[in-house]
């Protein structure tokens, strides 16, 4: 694992939503074989859920989390704030759940050193919103 955010491919945030507090296996399944195909290293990993009574729990990646599909995932470091917690949980309703994932796009790595090897930058990184592609997509 790099350890200077120079090494680093490009590190998001996701925030995965489900109507149900349990999750589908195919969730930790899917995020491993993004993991497994060197595309992705999950940096961190927070399981939250909300019982029918507004209770949370929370499981971070330290913990056992094969009873949820997402056991075979490791992370390496505790990057997801307590604030950030805070906003997800906050907007849970009962009976939900969600995972944070915090992950660089390890596949982008390479790319960004030889880009600096090279005397560049890698200046501008957005991802584009699914709506906003959706619309473009729509006027072709």
């Amino acid at each position: 694992m790099p350890e200077s955010p120079t090494q680093l491919g490009p590190v998001e945030l996701v925030v995965l939503t489900f109507p149900h507090a349990e999750i589908a296996p195919s969730i930790g399944t899917a995020l491993a074989a993004a993991t497994d195909a060197g595309y992705a290293t999950v940096l961190d990993l927070v399981y939250l859920a909300k019982d029918s009574d507004g209770q949370l729990t929370l499981r971070e990646f330290a913990e056992p989390l094969d009873d949820l599909g997402l056991g075979r995932l490791t992370a390496t470091r505790e990057l997801i704030s307590n604030e950030d917690l805070e906003v997800v949980s906050g907007a849970m309703r009962p009976g939900t759940s969600a995972v944070v994932v915090v992950y660089e796009q390890t596949w982008a790595r390479a790319l960004g050193e030889a880009v600096r090897a090279d005397g560049g930058e890698v200046e501008l990184h957005l991802q584009v919103p699914r709506d906003v592609l959706a619309a473009s997509l729509a006027e072709i």
